[in-house]
């Protein structure tokens, strides 16, 4: 029975290596205009924007009190929004893609590289979620302009 429970813990450890990855995008935009880019990327859909967490404020805020000297952003937003008509035919094909949704996509402007803006999203798995994973991009680069 231990190479069962090697082998689950194997696929285990693949899976999260896995969701590490980002679709990326970095332009030379100003955050500004990139957030401006993907609010009407997202409405212009008719899709809603449940939230806006702003990590990079968030992480800021935080760093001397969690004992850290390291500036990550100059600015992080992760904007999370769903599509009723898209969330209900993934969760038809199979009711555990609710784990996948909202869905996000982040904008960072790294401390380091002040010049260049990232737009992005985590890949999604192999199947109905494929298609979510094509809206997601479809977002992304409307709003840097690469449409």
């Amino acid at each position: 029975m231990k190479p069962i429970i090697l082998g689950a813990a194997l696929a285990l450890a693949a899976h999260v290596a896995a969701a590490q990855d980002a679709v990326t995008y970095t332009v030379e935009q100003s955050f500004d205009d990139v957030e401006f880019g993907l609010e009407n990327a997202i409405v212009n859909r008719g899709l809603v924007i449940d939230a806006v967490s702003h990590v990079g404020e968030m992480l800021e805020r935080t760093r001397a009190d969690v004992g850290s000297d390291v500036v990550l952003y100059k600015e992080a937003d992760v904007y999370s929004f769903c599509s009723a008509d898209l969330s209900r035919k993934v969760m038809e094909a199979d009711p555990m893609n609710i784990q996948f949704c909202p869905y996000n996509v982040f904008i960072a402007q790294m401390a380091d590289q002040p010049d260049k803006v990232m737009i992005g999203y985590r890949p999604m798995p192999e199947g109905p979620m494929k298609e979510v994973e094509a809206l997601l991009d479809e977002i992304a680069r409307e709003a840097v302009g690469m449409e």
